[in-house]
């Protein structure tokens, strides 16, 4: 299963896209995802290791010959099991490539990008909770503090 990633401006532009998409639904989850790219066959030289390779040295991807480039990956959540009546091509998937030396850089956009998006969250209420605990110590339920 082949897929394409996009450049990382294309994926930046198209994941500010996605959280005020979001944000303007009022509600929504977006899945970031980020894992070590280990088998990047760009060049002929770049083969999976040998059976040997991996018998002798079991935690061999631990220490690889040359930095290893990242795959980043943003989802809004729907699958088409939860919503019925979304279309398979509703899903937003996004994913790029980022080279080692291009990370540093990377990351700082992509925390703009990130902190930008999460701006409009609202405060978690905890007001019910608070009630609950309220009402069970009026009621004369131990909490287990005896002085």
């Amino acid at each position: 299963m082949a897929s394409i990633h996009m450049s990382n401006e294309e994926f930046f532009t198209r994941l500010a896209e996605l959280f005020d998409s979001r944000r303007n639904k009022g509600h929504g989850t977006v899945f970031l995802t980020q894992k070590r790219l280990t088998y990047a066959f760009d060049d002929e030289t770049d083969f999976p290791p040998s059976a040997e390779k991996v018998s002798d040295d079991p935690l061999w991807d631990l220490h690889p010959p040359h930095p290893v480039p990242v795959l980043i990956r943003a989802t809004d959540g729907a699958s088409k099991e939860k919503r019925r009546d979304r279309k398979k091509d509703d899903k937003v998937k996004l994913s790029t490539i980022v080279q080692p030396d291009a990370l540093d850089s990377f990351y700082v956009r992509y925390a703009e990008i990130c902190k930008t998006g999460m701006s409009a969250l609202k405060k978690r209420d905890r007001s019910k909770r608070k009630k609950v605990a309220k009402k069970k110590k009026a009621g004369g339920v131990d909490d287990g503090n005896k002085a």
